[in-house]
């Protein structure tokens, strides 16, 4: 009677404020997320784009296939690659994955 009911039925014992807590644990989950996965992947984007627009022709490189070869050709999108004598491949740009010193396929 001389207590209103929403006063009477008041928070639960330990229980304080509306749950922030919660909510910084979740940003943090977000943010864990992002240094750990998300800008990882896009430095190594950069990476490989970097990578690609720097090729040039007599560069030796390896395909996302596994296919060595030595540049002879090279356009906007596409790059001819000779993977044995007198033999070469067209290649998509994106798909060459790793650039060699020079003089590793005479090594193998």
């Amino acid at each position: 009677m001389l207590i209103s009911p929403a006063w009477a039925q008041g928070a639960p014992a330990g229980a304080s404020g509306p749950g922030y807590e919660q909510f910084f644990i979740i940003i943090g989950m977000f943010a864990l997320l992002y240094f750990l996965m998300i800008r990882p992947q896009m430095k190594r984007a950069k990476e490989h784009k970097q990578m690609t627009e720097a090729l040039q022709k007599g560069d030796e490189v390896v395909t996302s296939g596994g296919v060595l070869g030595k540049i002879t050709k090279i356009g906007d999108t596409y790059a001819s690659i000779e993977i044995a004598p007198n033999t070469e491949v067209q290649v998509q740009r994106s798909a060459i994955q790793t650039l060699l010193p020079k003089g590793t396929i005479k090594s193998i």
